[in-house]
């Protein structure tokens, strides 16, 4: 039996109803499947005519997604990989800024969940957290500050090589 070929708006509303997309990600998927005369552009302005596609509605979303596991910095390079306009990220931004100590507490005792006893220990701590993309700030209130001023000193020094 032949596989029914979708046309780009039928396969556009096929994603967007799995999950929200940005202009551009979905833009990406759809030229995929482009053939000779079909508009991309004109099918993305459609739907955000439509209602369908929301820039503001994705940046929701994926902050929604992503809060539980990452930074405020991770979160921000997501949404400016996407090609979201600086309002929306700036709005974002200040949402998160406000929990980002409690979701880095939640993170750091998800995966550790006892202070570290030794120096090497910490450092394996903070950088996990780092690598999520969380602020010095919000490392040093989830690790708690006894113990983290000697930290401090040493991720100066290695961010200074």
């Amino acid at each position: 039996m032949a596989k029914v070929q979708l046309s780009l708006k039928g396969r556009a509303l096929r994603y967007l109803s799995m999950r929200e997309h940005s202009r551009l990600e979905l833009g990406r998927k759809l030229a995929r499947y482009a053939q000779e005369g079909d508009d991309v552009e004109a099918v993305l302005d459609f739907l955000e005519a439509a209602k369908f596609l929301s820039q503001s509605r994705f940046s929701e979303a994926l902050v929604h997604r992503r809060a539980a596991r990452f930074g405020n910095s991770r979160i921000v390079m997501e949404l400016q990989s996407h090609g979201l306009e600086g309002s929306l990220i700036q709005d974002a931004k200040s949402g998160l800024v406000e929990t980002e100590s409690a979701r880095a507490l939640a993170v750091w005792q998800r995966k550790f969940n006892r202070l570290a006893e030794s120096n090497e220990e910490r450092q394996k701590q903070h950088r996990f957290l780092q690598q999520r993309g969380f602020s010095h700030q919000a490392i040093k209130s989830a690790l708690g500050a006894k113990g983290i001023s000697d930290l401090d000193d040493e991720v100066e020094l290695s961010d200074d090589a």
